[in-house]
C-alpha cells in the first residue's frame, strides 16, 4: 500500500511560499494579539503589516497557539484527501503549547500524526522539513524519518541578538533575565536554545561585541562538527544581515550563508532589529 503523508508546520518556522509549493507543506498561523483582537499570522497580518502595527501600538502585541478548530479541521480534512499520516515540525514545546494542541487535535480528528518537537524555532525547522521529506522520498521508513528528525532537533542551534530587551523580558520566554534586567537595559545579549529552553548565553556591550561571540561559537562548532549551512536570520533587519552574511562568507568560504527573516511571532518576543545565527550540524557516520 502507498503511503501518503502530509508535512505540516507552523509559521514559527518562517517558511515561504516556493518552500511552501515545493513540500506541499500545511502552514497552521500563529495569532498575534495586538489591542484590536487576535490576527492569524500571514493570512490576517502580512510581516509588513505586523511591523507597521507593532510601531504604532502603544501596547506589546502578545502570542497565542494557532486555533484549536481549524488544527482539528485540517487533521480532517487531510484524512478525507487519503493521507496516510502526518509529520508535524512545531516549536519547542517549552517556550510553545502549540506541539500539544497539535497532537490533540489530530486525535480529536481521528488522524494519525508524528509531531516533532524541534526544540528550537525557525530555520532548523525547515531543515528539518527538507531533510523528512528526501528521506521519505528515498524510501526510509516513518520510524526512521522520525528518529532523525528527532535527532536533528538535538543537533540544531540558535544564537539571537534581541533588539528590544523589555519586550524580551515581558514575554516571560527566556531563563535569567529576570535577574539582570535592571543592567541590561544598557547593554546587548546573547540568547540561545539548550535543550528547548531559551536562555541568556552571554552579556556585552556592544552589537558588534554581540556578534563576535556569535562568530566565537560558529568557530568553535565547525572545529568540532561537520556543518554545511548556515543561517543568518533577522526581524526587518535585512541591510545589517546581509553584512553579517558577507562577513561570515569570508572567513568560511567552504560553508553555504543563507540570509532569512524570522517570523512575526518570533519577533513579538524580541523586538524589530534582532539578529542572529543558526544552524544544524549534520549527522555523525
Amino acid at each position: 500500500m502507498t503511503v501518503k503523508i502530509a508535512w505540516i508546520t507552523d509559521t514559527s518556522a518562517f517558511v515561504d511560499d516556493v518552500f511552501i509549493r515545493k513540500y506541499n507543506l500545511y502552514v497552521l498561523p500563529i495569532n498575534i494579539i495586538f489591542e484590536d483582537g487576535a490576527h492569524r499570522e500571514t493570512i490576517d497580518l502580512t510581516n509588513e503589516e505586523f511591523y507597521d502595527k507593532m510601531r504604532k501600538s502603544k501596547v506589546l502585541p502578545k502570542t497565542s497557539q494557532p486555533i484549536y478548530g481549524e488544527m482539528v479541521e485540517l487533521y480532517r480534512c487531510l484524512k478525507n484527501e487519503g493521507y496516510t499520516c502526518g509529520i508535524a515540525i512545531h516549536p519547542s514545546s517549552l517556550i510553545s503549547n502549540t506541539l500539544n494542541s497539535s497532537v490533540n487535535a489530530a486525535k480529536d480528528a481521528g488522524f494519525k500524526l508524528y509531531a516533532i518537537d524541534s526544540k528550537i524555532v525557525s530555520f532548523p525547522m525547515m531543515k528539518m522539513i527538507e531533510t523528512g521529506f528526501t528521506l521519505v522520498n528515498n524510501g526510509d521508513s516513518i520510524e526512521d524519518v522520525v528518529e532523525e528528525l528527532n535527532k536533528m532537533a538535538n543537533r540544531s542551534e540558535l544564537m539571537g541578538i534581541p533588539a528590544n530587551l523589555t519586550q524580551l523580558y515581558k514575554s516571560g520566554r527566556v531563563a535569567g533575565i529576570s535577574a539582570f534586567i535592571g543592567n541590561l537595559l544598557n547593554l546587548k545579549v546573547i540568547v540561545s536554545f539548550q535543550n528547548g529552553s531559551v536562555g541568556l548565553k552571554e552579556k556585552v556591550r556592544t552589537t558588534k561585541r554581540a556578534k563576535q561571540h556569535a562568530n566565537d561559537y560558529l568557530r568553535q562548532q565547525v572545529r568540532l562538527y561537520a556543518i554545511n549551512e548556515v543561517a543568518i536570520i533577522h526581524c526587518q533587519n535585512e541591510k545589517d544581515a546581509i553584512q553579517w552574511n558577507e562577513e561570515l562568507q569570508m572567513e568560511f568560504p567552504a560553508l553555504n550563508f543563507l540570509t532569512l527573516p524570522i517570523s512575526a511571532c518570533i519577533a513579538v518576543h524580541t523586538g524589530e532589529g534582532t539578529i542572529g545565527l543558526s544552524w544544524v550540524r549534520e549527522k555523525s557516520h
